[in-house]
Protein backbone atom coordinates (compact mmCIF):
# COMPACT_ATOMS: atom_id res chain seq x y z
CA UNK A 1 0.00 0.00 0.00
CA UNK A 2 1.22 3.87 -0.27
CA UNK A 3 3.07 4.75 2.55
CA UNK A 4 1.99 8.90 1.93
CA UNK A 5 -0.23 10.90 -0.03
CA UNK A 6 -0.53 14.08 -0.83
CA UNK A 7 -3.94 15.61 -0.88
CA UNK A 8 -4.23 18.39 -3.20
CA UNK A 9 -7.23 20.16 -2.33
CA UNK A 10 -8.52 22.10 1.00
CA UNK A 11 -11.63 22.27 3.31
CA UNK A 12 -13.99 18.90 3.81
CA UNK A 13 -12.91 16.72 0.93
CA UNK A 14 -9.14 17.50 2.36
CA UNK A 15 -10.30 16.04 5.72
CA UNK A 16 -12.17 13.23 4.44
CA UNK A 17 -9.43 11.57 2.05
CA UNK A 18 -7.02 11.73 4.71
CA UNK A 19 -9.71 10.23 7.42
CA UNK A 20 -9.85 7.32 5.00
CA UNK A 21 -5.81 7.25 4.86
CA UNK A 22 -5.24 7.25 8.38
CA UNK A 23 -7.61 4.10 8.67
CA UNK A 24 -5.46 3.03 6.26
CA UNK A 25 -2.26 3.36 7.12
CA UNK A 26 -1.11 5.99 5.19
CA UNK A 27 0.91 8.92 6.34
CA UNK A 28 -0.91 12.70 4.68
CA UNK A 29 0.43 15.33 3.23
CA UNK A 30 -1.81 18.73 2.33
CA UNK A 31 -0.96 21.85 0.82
CA UNK A 32 -2.64 25.60 2.00
CA UNK A 33 -3.00 29.33 1.17
CA UNK A 34 -2.71 32.32 2.81
CA UNK A 35 -6.54 32.11 3.27
CA UNK A 36 -6.56 28.37 4.64
CA UNK A 37 -3.56 29.65 7.46
CA UNK A 38 -6.11 28.78 9.91
CA UNK A 39 -7.57 25.87 8.22
CA UNK A 40 -8.37 22.62 9.67
CA UNK A 41 -6.85 20.32 6.58
CA UNK A 42 -3.55 22.20 7.43
CA UNK A 43 -3.31 20.55 11.01
CA UNK A 44 -4.83 17.59 10.48
CA UNK A 45 -2.81 16.30 8.53
CA UNK A 46 1.03 14.82 9.52
CA UNK A 47 2.65 17.59 7.20
CA UNK A 48 1.35 20.79 5.52
CA UNK A 49 3.02 23.68 3.33
CA UNK A 50 2.35 26.69 2.25
CA UNK A 51 1.37 26.78 -1.58
CA UNK A 52 0.96 30.64 -2.39
CA UNK A 53 -1.48 33.41 -2.55
CA UNK A 54 -5.46 33.04 -1.73
CA UNK A 55 -6.25 33.15 -5.58
CA UNK A 56 -6.57 29.55 -6.85
CA UNK A 57 -4.83 30.05 -9.49
CA UNK A 58 -1.90 31.14 -7.71
CA UNK A 59 -2.39 28.09 -5.25
CA UNK A 60 -4.89 25.19 -5.70
CA UNK A 61 -4.69 25.44 -9.35
CA UNK A 62 -1.18 25.75 -9.89
CA UNK A 63 -0.35 22.31 -11.21
CA UNK A 64 3.81 23.06 -11.00
CA UNK A 65 3.19 24.15 -7.34
CA UNK A 66 1.69 21.36 -6.22
CA UNK A 67 4.36 19.02 -7.89
CA UNK A 68 7.13 20.49 -6.28
CA UNK A 69 5.42 19.78 -3.00
CA UNK A 70 5.09 16.38 -3.63
CA UNK A 71 8.34 16.15 -4.70
CA UNK A 72 9.80 17.49 -1.33
CA UNK A 73 7.77 15.24 1.02
CA UNK A 74 8.17 12.39 -1.24
CA UNK A 75 4.67 11.30 -1.83
CA UNK A 76 3.43 8.02 -3.40
CA UNK A 77 0.51 9.27 -4.98
CA UNK A 78 -1.62 12.37 -5.00
CA UNK A 79 -5.44 12.32 -4.36
CA UNK A 80 -6.94 15.61 -5.96
CA UNK A 81 -10.52 15.73 -3.93
CA UNK A 82 -13.03 17.08 -5.84
CA UNK A 83 -13.11 20.63 -7.59
CA UNK A 84 -9.97 22.64 -8.75
CA UNK A 85 -7.56 19.77 -10.58
CA UNK A 86 -10.18 16.95 -9.81
CA UNK A 87 -10.79 16.56 -13.69
CA UNK A 88 -8.13 18.16 -15.40
CA UNK A 89 -6.34 15.64 -17.57
CA UNK A 90 -3.36 17.69 -17.93
CA UNK A 91 -2.70 17.64 -13.83
CA UNK A 92 -3.51 13.60 -14.28
CA UNK A 93 -0.92 13.64 -17.28
CA UNK A 94 2.00 15.77 -15.03
CA UNK A 95 1.69 13.63 -11.97
CA UNK A 96 2.01 10.13 -13.48
CA UNK A 97 5.04 12.26 -15.86
CA UNK A 98 6.82 13.08 -12.39
CA UNK A 99 6.12 9.59 -11.32
CA UNK A 100 3.43 9.99 -9.26
CA UNK A 101 0.12 7.65 -9.04
CA UNK A 102 -3.00 10.02 -9.59
CA UNK A 103 -5.79 8.54 -7.43
CA UNK A 104 -8.45 8.54 -10.20
CA UNK A 105 -9.26 7.98 -14.07
CA UNK A 106 -6.76 7.63 -16.31
CA UNK A 107 -5.92 11.36 -18.23
CA UNK A 108 -7.38 10.17 -21.58
CA UNK A 109 -10.82 9.14 -19.82
CA UNK A 110 -10.89 12.76 -17.74
CA UNK A 111 -10.30 14.32 -21.14
CA UNK A 112 -13.42 12.05 -22.82
CA UNK A 113 -15.73 12.91 -19.51
CA UNK A 114 -14.75 16.77 -19.61
CA UNK A 115 -16.08 17.22 -22.76
CA UNK A 116 -20.14 16.58 -23.54
CA UNK A 117 -19.71 16.38 -26.60
CA UNK A 118 -17.00 13.47 -26.34
CA UNK A 119 -18.84 11.64 -23.73
CA UNK A 120 -22.47 11.55 -25.00
CA UNK A 121 -20.67 9.97 -28.38
CA UNK A 122 -19.46 7.07 -25.81
CA UNK A 123 -22.56 6.76 -24.79
CA UNK A 124 -24.51 6.74 -27.48
CA UNK A 125 -21.85 3.84 -29.16
CA UNK A 126 -22.45 1.93 -25.77
CA UNK A 127 -26.63 1.70 -26.32
CA UNK A 128 -26.90 4.59 -23.34
CA UNK A 129 -30.01 6.63 -23.98
CA UNK A 130 -28.69 10.61 -24.32
CA UNK A 131 -31.16 13.54 -24.61
CA UNK A 132 -32.19 14.43 -28.19
CA UNK A 133 -28.50 16.97 -28.62
CA UNK A 134 -26.88 18.63 -31.54
CA UNK A 135 -22.99 18.16 -32.63
CA UNK A 136 -20.56 21.33 -31.67
CA UNK A 137 -22.41 24.24 -32.87
CA UNK A 138 -20.77 26.66 -35.25
CA UNK A 139 -22.77 29.69 -35.53
CA UNK A 140 -25.74 30.83 -34.35
CA UNK A 141 -27.98 30.37 -37.63
CA UNK A 142 -26.87 26.52 -36.44
CA UNK A 143 -28.03 27.04 -33.08
CA UNK A 144 -31.11 28.49 -34.34
CA UNK A 145 -32.06 25.40 -36.64
CA UNK A 146 -30.86 22.23 -34.12
CA UNK A 147 -33.52 24.62 -31.86
CA UNK A 148 -35.94 24.18 -34.32
CA UNK A 149 -35.82 20.75 -35.03
CA UNK A 150 -36.00 20.07 -31.17
CA UNK A 151 -38.80 22.31 -30.46
CA UNK A 152 -38.48 24.95 -27.84
CA UNK A 153 -37.36 25.22 -24.65
CA UNK A 154 -33.51 24.23 -25.47
CA UNK A 155 -30.74 24.42 -23.38
CA UNK A 156 -27.59 25.44 -24.90
CA UNK A 157 -24.56 23.79 -23.14
CA UNK A 158 -20.94 24.91 -22.70
CA UNK A 159 -18.81 21.48 -23.77
CA UNK A 160 -16.36 21.68 -21.07
CA UNK A 161 -18.76 22.77 -18.37
CA UNK A 162 -20.03 21.19 -14.68
CA UNK A 163 -21.52 21.85 -11.67
CA UNK A 164 -24.55 23.93 -13.64
CA UNK A 165 -21.77 26.79 -14.81
CA UNK A 166 -22.23 27.07 -18.91
CA UNK A 167 -26.17 26.31 -19.41
CA UNK A 168 -28.33 28.97 -20.43
CA UNK A 169 -32.56 28.05 -21.18
CA UNK A 170 -33.64 29.47 -24.75
CA UNK A 171 -37.49 29.25 -24.55
CA UNK A 172 -38.05 31.03 -27.90
CA UNK A 173 -36.02 32.40 -31.00
CA UNK A 174 -35.84 35.33 -29.56
CA UNK A 175 -33.89 34.08 -26.58
CA UNK A 176 -31.53 31.98 -28.29
CA UNK A 177 -28.86 34.74 -29.39
CA UNK A 178 -28.42 35.51 -25.89
CA UNK A 179 -28.11 31.87 -24.72
CA UNK A 180 -25.27 31.07 -27.34
CA UNK A 181 -23.83 33.95 -26.82
CA UNK A 182 -24.03 33.33 -22.89
CA UNK A 183 -22.62 29.57 -23.11
CA UNK A 184 -20.03 30.28 -25.16
CA UNK A 185 -18.67 32.98 -23.21
CA UNK A 186 -18.91 31.14 -19.77
CA UNK A 187 -17.83 28.25 -21.68
CA UNK A 188 -14.56 29.78 -22.42
CA UNK A 189 -14.53 31.66 -18.68
CA UNK A 190 -14.54 28.76 -16.79
CA UNK A 191 -13.57 26.26 -18.57
CA UNK A 192 -11.24 27.23 -21.20
CA UNK A 193 -13.14 25.63 -24.04
CA UNK A 194 -15.92 28.24 -26.24
CA UNK A 195 -17.62 25.10 -27.51
CA UNK A 196 -21.37 24.65 -27.31
CA UNK A 197 -23.97 22.51 -28.27
CA UNK A 198 -27.69 22.33 -28.13
CA UNK A 199 -29.50 20.00 -26.53
CA UNK A 200 -33.72 19.06 -25.73
CA UNK A 201 -34.48 21.15 -22.71
CA UNK A 202 -36.64 18.76 -20.40
CA UNK A 203 -39.38 20.54 -18.12
CA UNK A 204 -39.45 19.26 -14.22
CA UNK A 205 -36.88 15.86 -14.70
CA UNK A 206 -35.39 14.00 -11.76
CA UNK A 207 -32.01 14.61 -11.77
CA UNK A 208 -30.71 10.74 -10.74
CA UNK A 209 -27.14 9.38 -10.68
CA UNK A 210 -25.31 6.19 -10.36
CA UNK A 211 -22.01 5.64 -9.00
CA UNK A 212 -19.61 3.33 -10.45
CA UNK A 213 -15.98 1.22 -9.13
CA UNK A 214 -14.36 0.11 -11.59
CA UNK A 215 -10.39 -1.15 -10.86
CA UNK A 216 -8.21 -1.94 -13.48
CA UNK A 217 -8.16 -5.47 -13.89
CA UNK A 218 -11.66 -4.83 -16.06
CA UNK A 219 -14.37 -5.20 -13.01
CA UNK A 220 -17.27 -3.00 -12.91
CA UNK A 221 -19.89 -2.29 -10.72
CA UNK A 222 -22.64 0.40 -9.36
CA UNK A 223 -23.77 1.20 -5.71
CA UNK A 224 -27.12 2.25 -6.60
CA UNK A 225 -28.32 5.56 -7.47
CA UNK A 226 -28.63 9.30 -6.13
CA UNK A 227 -31.41 11.88 -6.54
CA UNK A 228 -29.80 15.39 -6.79
CA UNK A 229 -33.33 16.95 -7.74
CA UNK A 230 -33.49 19.47 -5.28
CA UNK A 231 -30.92 22.60 -6.89
CA UNK A 232 -30.72 26.25 -7.53
CA UNK A 233 -29.33 27.39 -10.67
CA UNK A 234 -28.40 24.18 -11.78
CA UNK A 235 -26.52 23.69 -8.46
CA UNK A 236 -27.15 20.83 -6.30
CA UNK A 237 -28.44 21.30 -2.58
CA UNK A 238 -30.00 18.06 -0.99
CA UNK A 239 -29.59 14.28 -2.49
CA UNK A 240 -30.87 11.33 -1.59
CA UNK A 241 -30.08 7.61 -2.07
CA UNK A 242 -32.48 5.96 -2.82
CA UNK A 243 -34.52 7.48 -5.08
CA UNK A 244 -38.09 7.39 -4.61
CA UNK A 245 -38.76 7.62 -8.06
CA UNK A 246 -36.18 3.88 -8.67
CA UNK A 247 -37.58 0.55 -8.16
CA UNK A 248 -35.16 -2.57 -7.83
CA UNK A 249 -36.05 -3.53 -11.29
CA UNK A 250 -35.34 0.15 -12.81
CA UNK A 251 -32.02 0.42 -10.38
CA UNK A 252 -31.29 -2.90 -12.10
CA UNK A 253 -31.41 -1.84 -15.84
CA UNK A 254 -29.93 1.23 -15.53
CA UNK A 255 -27.14 0.48 -13.66
CA UNK A 256 -26.29 -2.15 -15.80
CA UNK A 257 -26.88 0.36 -18.35
CA UNK A 258 -24.26 2.52 -16.43
CA UNK A 259 -21.75 -0.16 -16.04
CA UNK A 260 -21.85 -0.52 -19.38
CA UNK A 261 -21.52 3.14 -20.55
CA UNK A 262 -18.11 3.51 -17.87
CA UNK A 263 -16.76 0.18 -19.59
CA UNK A 264 -17.00 1.51 -23.09
CA UNK A 265 -15.07 4.50 -22.29
CA UNK A 266 -12.55 2.70 -20.02
CA UNK A 267 -13.78 4.14 -16.84
CA UNK A 268 -11.34 3.48 -13.78
CA UNK A 269 -11.75 4.68 -10.40
CA UNK A 270 -14.88 6.14 -8.77
CA UNK A 271 -16.63 8.41 -10.81
CA UNK A 272 -20.59 8.81 -11.27
CA UNK A 273 -22.66 8.23 -14.46
CA UNK A 274 -25.13 11.12 -14.45
CA UNK A 275 -29.35 10.84 -15.63
CA UNK A 276 -31.92 12.97 -16.13
CA UNK A 277 -35.27 10.82 -15.59
CA UNK A 278 -38.80 12.12 -17.12
CA UNK A 279 -41.83 11.18 -18.06
CA UNK A 280 -40.52 7.47 -17.27
CA UNK A 281 -37.20 7.28 -19.59
CA UNK A 282 -33.55 8.19 -18.41
CA UNK A 283 -31.53 9.79 -20.46
CA UNK A 284 -27.45 10.50 -20.35
CA UNK A 285 -26.30 13.71 -18.73
CA UNK A 286 -22.60 13.50 -18.04
CA UNK A 287 -19.89 11.73 -16.34
CA UNK A 288 -18.54 13.44 -13.93
CA UNK A 289 -14.89 11.42 -13.39
CA UNK A 290 -13.95 12.32 -9.85
CA UNK A 291 -15.56 11.90 -6.23
CA UNK A 292 -18.64 13.51 -5.79
CA UNK A 293 -19.57 16.23 -2.77
CA UNK A 294 -22.30 13.59 -1.96
CA UNK A 295 -20.75 10.41 -2.11
CA UNK A 296 -21.46 10.31 1.64
CA UNK A 297 -24.76 8.63 1.50
CA UNK A 298 -23.75 5.99 -0.65
CA UNK A 299 -21.55 5.17 2.15
CA UNK A 300 -23.79 5.28 4.56
CA UNK A 301 -26.92 3.32 2.43
CA UNK A 302 -24.25 0.44 0.96
CA UNK A 303 -21.64 0.63 4.33
CA UNK A 304 -19.13 1.03 1.32
CA UNK A 305 -16.07 3.41 1.41
CA UNK A 306 -15.68 5.26 -1.86
CA UNK A 307 -12.74 6.67 -0.81
CA UNK A 308 -10.88 4.05 0.29
CA UNK A 309 -11.73 1.94 -2.77
CA UNK A 310 -10.01 5.02 -4.98
CA UNK A 311 -7.21 4.38 -2.95
CA UNK A 312 -6.95 0.74 -3.46
CA UNK A 313 -7.82 0.56 -6.69
CA UNK A 314 -5.39 3.46 -7.73
CA UNK A 315 -2.86 0.73 -5.88
CA UNK A 316 -3.78 -1.47 -7.89
CA UNK A 317 -5.41 -4.10 -5.88
CA UNK A 318 -9.04 -5.55 -7.38
CA UNK A 319 -12.27 -4.76 -6.41
CA UNK A 320 -13.63 -6.63 -3.04
CA UNK A 321 -17.11 -6.65 -4.22
CA UNK A 322 -19.15 -7.94 -6.95
CA UNK A 323 -22.93 -6.47 -8.01
CA UNK A 324 -24.51 -9.37 -6.20
CA UNK A 325 -22.69 -8.33 -3.43
CA UNK A 326 -23.87 -4.59 -2.94
CA UNK A 327 -26.88 -4.21 -0.84
CA UNK A 328 -28.84 -1.61 0.44
CA UNK A 329 -30.61 -0.34 3.54
CA UNK A 330 -32.69 2.28 4.96
CA UNK A 331 -32.08 5.63 3.39
CA UNK A 332 -29.76 8.67 3.72
CA UNK A 333 -30.22 12.53 2.68
CA UNK A 334 -27.32 14.70 2.47
CA UNK A 335 -27.97 18.55 2.92
CA UNK A 336 -24.81 21.17 1.74
CA UNK A 337 -24.53 23.51 4.38
CA UNK A 338 -23.09 26.99 2.96
CA UNK A 339 -22.43 30.45 3.77
CA UNK A 340 -24.51 32.09 2.22
CA UNK A 341 -27.81 34.53 2.05
CA UNK A 342 -30.76 31.97 2.74
CA UNK A 343 -33.18 33.82 0.62
CA UNK A 344 -31.11 34.67 -2.70
CA UNK A 345 -28.45 32.43 -2.22
CA UNK A 346 -25.78 34.52 -2.77
CA UNK A 347 -22.30 33.75 -1.11
CA UNK A 348 -21.03 35.14 2.70
CA UNK A 349 -17.83 35.18 3.84
CA UNK A 350 -16.89 35.87 7.78
CA UNK A 351 -15.67 34.54 11.22
CA UNK A 352 -17.53 31.77 12.80
CA UNK A 353 -18.01 32.85 15.83
CA UNK A 354 -19.37 29.81 17.73
CA UNK A 355 -20.08 26.23 16.07
CA UNK A 356 -22.33 23.10 17.53
CA UNK A 357 -22.72 20.35 14.88
CA UNK A 358 -25.91 17.75 15.57
CA UNK A 359 -25.42 14.37 16.79
CA UNK A 360 -27.39 11.54 17.56
CA UNK A 361 -28.28 7.81 15.74
CA UNK A 362 -28.10 8.38 12.17
CA UNK A 363 -26.14 11.80 11.83
CA UNK A 364 -23.18 12.15 10.18
CA UNK A 365 -21.13 15.61 9.48
CA UNK A 366 -18.31 16.31 7.38
CA UNK A 367 -16.48 19.50 7.18
CA UNK A 368 -13.37 21.35 7.38
CA UNK A 369 -13.76 24.23 9.45
CA UNK A 370 -13.63 24.81 13.53
CA UNK A 371 -14.94 27.95 15.57
CA UNK A 372 -12.92 30.65 14.96
CA UNK A 373 -12.06 29.88 11.44
CA UNK A 374 -12.87 32.86 9.08
CA UNK A 375 -14.86 31.82 5.62
CA UNK A 376 -12.78 33.05 2.98
CA UNK A 377 -14.20 34.87 -0.12
CA UNK A 378 -11.72 32.87 -2.61
CA UNK A 379 -13.23 29.50 -2.50
CA UNK A 380 -16.67 27.85 -2.48
CA UNK A 381 -18.66 28.64 0.10
CA UNK A 382 -19.21 25.55 1.54
CA UNK A 383 -18.96 24.41 5.80
CA UNK A 384 -20.31 21.32 5.87
CA UNK A 385 -22.18 18.35 4.40
CA UNK A 386 -25.14 16.97 6.94
CA UNK A 387 -26.06 13.28 6.62
CA UNK A 388 -29.07 11.74 8.07
CA UNK A 389 -30.05 7.90 8.02
CA UNK A 390 -33.05 6.30 8.61
CA UNK A 391 -34.74 3.01 8.26
CA UNK A 392 -36.96 4.42 5.90
CA UNK A 393 -37.66 7.63 3.96
CA UNK A 394 -39.59 9.15 6.45
CA UNK A 395 -37.32 8.42 9.21
CA UNK A 396 -34.14 9.99 7.43
CA UNK A 397 -36.43 12.99 7.17
CA UNK A 398 -37.18 13.47 10.47
CA UNK A 399 -34.07 13.10 11.58
CA UNK A 400 -32.44 15.56 9.33
CA UNK A 401 -35.36 17.87 10.88
CA UNK A 402 -33.97 17.19 14.33
CA UNK A 403 -30.44 17.60 12.88
CA UNK A 404 -30.59 20.99 11.32
CA UNK A 405 -32.42 22.19 14.51
CA UNK A 406 -29.68 21.45 16.65
CA UNK A 407 -26.96 23.03 14.25
CA UNK A 408 -26.03 25.90 15.67
CA UNK A 409 -23.54 28.34 13.59
CA UNK A 410 -22.60 31.67 14.89
CA UNK A 411 -21.23 34.63 13.10
CA UNK A 412 -22.04 33.94 8.84
CA UNK A 413 -24.92 33.31 7.17
CA UNK A 414 -25.97 30.15 6.21
CA UNK A 415 -28.69 28.20 4.31
CA UNK A 416 -30.03 25.99 7.34
CA UNK A 417 -33.22 27.93 6.79
CA UNK A 418 -33.51 26.56 3.41
CA UNK A 419 -32.87 23.20 4.03
CA UNK A 420 -35.71 23.38 7.02
CA UNK A 421 -38.25 24.86 4.85
CA UNK A 422 -37.79 21.93 2.11
CA UNK A 423 -37.78 19.38 4.46
CA UNK A 424 -41.22 20.49 6.05
CA UNK A 425 -42.20 20.97 2.67
CA UNK A 426 -45.64 18.80 1.46
CA UNK A 427 -44.30 17.98 -1.79
CA UNK A 428 -40.27 17.45 -0.51
CA UNK A 429 -42.24 14.74 2.30
CA UNK A 430 -44.34 13.08 -0.91
CA UNK A 431 -41.24 12.67 -2.99
CA UNK A 432 -42.73 15.15 -5.45
CA UNK A 433 -39.27 16.43 -6.76
CA UNK A 434 -37.49 17.53 -9.71
CA UNK A 435 -35.14 19.97 -10.53
CA UNK A 436 -37.69 22.99 -10.68
CA UNK A 437 -38.90 22.28 -7.34
CA UNK A 438 -37.30 25.31 -5.71
CA UNK A 439 -38.95 27.37 -7.90
CA UNK A 440 -42.84 25.89 -8.12
CA UNK A 441 -42.40 25.54 -4.58
CA UNK A 442 -42.00 28.82 -3.94
CA UNK A 443 -39.24 28.21 -1.21
CA UNK A 444 -38.23 31.57 -0.73
CA UNK A 445 -41.60 32.56 1.03
CA UNK A 446 -41.50 29.23 3.72
CA UNK A 447 -37.18 30.24 3.90
CA UNK A 448 -38.49 33.85 5.56
CA UNK A 449 -40.49 31.84 8.99
CA UNK A 450 -37.22 29.92 9.11
CA UNK A 451 -35.33 32.77 9.12
CA UNK A 452 -36.71 34.34 11.81
CA UNK A 453 -36.67 30.88 14.21
CA UNK A 454 -32.70 30.94 13.36
CA UNK A 455 -32.63 34.33 14.35
CA UNK A 456 -33.67 34.15 17.71
CA UNK A 457 -32.35 30.85 18.70
CA UNK A 458 -28.91 32.67 17.95
CA UNK A 459 -30.21 35.54 20.18
CA UNK A 460 -30.66 33.32 23.14
CA UNK A 461 -27.44 31.44 22.32
CA UNK A 462 -25.22 34.57 21.89
CA UNK A 463 -24.33 34.95 25.87
CA UNK A 464 -24.74 31.17 26.48
CA UNK A 465 -21.73 30.87 23.94
CA UNK A 466 -20.01 33.68 24.83
CA UNK A 467 -19.78 33.13 28.99
CA UNK A 468 -18.90 29.50 28.63
CA UNK A 469 -16.55 28.29 26.18
CA UNK A 470 -12.75 30.11 26.45
CA UNK A 471 -10.35 30.03 23.06
CA UNK A 472 -8.19 27.37 25.32
CA UNK A 473 -11.08 25.37 25.73
CA UNK A 474 -12.48 24.86 22.08
CA UNK A 475 -8.09 24.39 21.05
CA UNK A 476 -8.58 21.14 23.83
CA UNK A 477 -11.88 20.46 22.29
CA UNK A 478 -10.02 20.08 18.35
CA UNK A 479 -7.14 18.70 19.79
CA UNK A 480 -9.35 15.51 21.47
CA UNK A 481 -10.57 15.14 18.18
CA UNK A 482 -7.02 14.88 15.99
CA UNK A 483 -5.35 13.27 18.77
CA UNK A 484 -3.20 10.26 16.72
CA UNK A 485 -4.46 7.43 18.09
CA UNK A 486 -2.27 4.81 16.00
CA UNK A 487 -0.69 3.49 18.95
CA UNK A 488 -2.43 1.58 21.36
CA UNK A 489 -0.64 2.29 23.93
CA UNK A 490 -1.74 5.27 25.43
CA UNK A 491 1.23 6.30 27.58
CA UNK A 492 3.76 5.50 24.82
CA UNK A 493 6.31 7.52 23.15
CA UNK A 494 5.00 8.01 19.62
CA UNK A 495 1.37 9.17 20.52
CA UNK A 496 2.74 11.98 23.42
CA UNK A 497 4.88 13.27 20.97
CA UNK A 498 2.32 13.52 18.23
CA UNK A 499 -0.33 14.76 20.77
CA UNK A 500 2.42 17.78 21.66
CA UNK A 501 3.46 18.09 18.17
CA UNK A 502 -0.44 18.62 17.36
CA UNK A 503 -0.81 20.98 20.45
CA UNK A 504 1.70 23.03 19.11
CA UNK A 505 0.40 23.35 15.43
CA UNK A 506 -2.82 24.65 17.31
CA UNK A 507 -1.26 26.76 19.25
CA UNK A 508 0.26 28.52 16.30
CA UNK A 509 -2.97 28.67 14.81
CA UNK A 510 -4.26 30.48 17.24
CA UNK A 511 -1.50 33.21 17.15
CA UNK A 512 -1.97 33.71 13.62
Amino acid sequence: MFEKILVANRGDVAIRVMRACRELGIKTVTIYSDADKRAFHRVYADESYYIGKSEPKESYLNIEKILKVAKKADVDAIHPGYGFLSENPQFAERCIEEGFVFIGPKPKVLAAAGSKLSSRKLMEEAGVPVIPGSPKIKSLDDALKWAEKFGYPVAVKASGGGGGIGITIARNEEEMEKAYKQSKKLGERFFIDSAVYVEKYLEKPRHIEFQILADEKGNTIHLGERECSIQRRHQKLIEECPSVAVDDETRQRIGKLAVKGAKHMGYTNSGTIEFLYSNGEFYFLEVNARLQVEHTITEIVTGIDIVKYQIKIAYGEELEHGQEDVSFRGHAIECRIYAEDPINFLPRSGRIEYYRSPGGIGIRVDSGIHMGYRIPEYYDSMISKLIAWGNDRQEAIMRMRRALYEYLIGGVETNIPFHRAVMNNEAFVKGNTHTGFVEEQRIEEAIKHYVEIVRKTKEKLDEIFRDRFTQEEVMAMITAIIEDSRTVEIESKPILQSLWKTIGRLEGLKKS
